[in-house]
């Protein structure tokens, strides 16, 4: 495929960053981790590719309380990443084409700006998307973040581990035997080359995780847990594996976490 340089006869592609309360108990105002830039930019969007489009129309009800949308939410248009995206991820699964997303932005081939959002944080990162921002610069469009909270960047900054050398590796297997062999080789690999592993769970398997980790990991690993980023509860708890051991606790089932394991 031929890729061209950005016209002005397209619209940019805006890549919008979403709090992190996604499916937590609380929320807290958009203004506490949103500039108001960015909210100012969601709010005159009008054209959206997103992971969830009940999410999507949630958090525009949210930014119409700061920002005044464009259009009223239900003229908005909205559309869905596919399930096969969800499943396989954007660029396939093993002997998966990589998913097409050029059809999905026809109406910034027409001119229009659009949006792309995912239920928490940045899209793309951690997240669907990519598809539609790789998408975007094949077809010769402008692509910009904006800014807003990234999950693992902040639990990374938080956890007191290595920060120049660092790898998210999503999620870990949920089969028991699976897991325990992921885990060691993930430490293996953290304490060797001293690059700091990170990784997420469903928060309902959350104890699961770390029960898993503490389990198969040695002693003296530094293990950290951020939860609940950017709200009133949020935490980390960043400590060696004996440590963990001694004082047991962790996040809830509710609630968003981030794992890092490294020296």
């Amino acid at each position: 495929m031929s890729v061209t340089a950005p016209t002005a006869a397209h619209g940019t592609l805006y890549l919008v960053p979403a709090p992190l309360d996604f499916g937590c108990d609380t929320q807290m105002p958009l203004q506490h981790s949103l500039p108001d830039a960015t909210l100012a930019t969601a709010a005159r969007l009008t054209h959206w590719v997103c992971e969830n489009a009940k999410s999507a129309r949630a958090y525009l009800k949210r930014v119409d309380a700061v920002h005044p949308l464009a259009l009223p939410l239900q003229e908005q248009t909205i559309t869905e990443l596919p399930r096969e995206v969800h499943k396989k991820g954007d660029h396939g699964g093993k002997g998966a084409a990589v998913f097409d997303a050029r059809p999905l932005l026809a109406a910034a081939l027409a001119g229009h700006d659009m949006g792309l959002v995912s239920e928490a944080g940045m899209p793309a990162v951690a997240d669907p998307g990519s598809s539609v921002v790789r998408a975007a610069h094949d077809l010769g469009m402008a692509v910009m973040p904006l800014v807003g909270p990234v999950s693992l960047l902040l639990a990374l900054a938080a956890s007191g581990l290595g920060g120049q050398n660092f790898a998210f590796v999503g999620y870990l297997p949920q089969d028991s035997d699976e897991r325990a062999q992921r885990i060691r080789a993930l430490e293996s690999l953290a304490l060797k080359s001293g690059q700091t592993q990170l990784f997420i769970e469903t928060p309902y398997r959350n104890a699961a995780l770390l029960q898993a980790l503490l389990h198969t990991l040695q002693p003296a690993t530094r293990l950290s847990v951020s939860s609940g980023l950017t709200l009133a509860s949020g935490h980390t708890r960043s400590q060696s594996v004996q440590q963990w051991r001694q004082q047991p606790g962790g996040p809830d089932k509710h609630t968003p976490a981030v794992f890092a394991i490294g020296r």
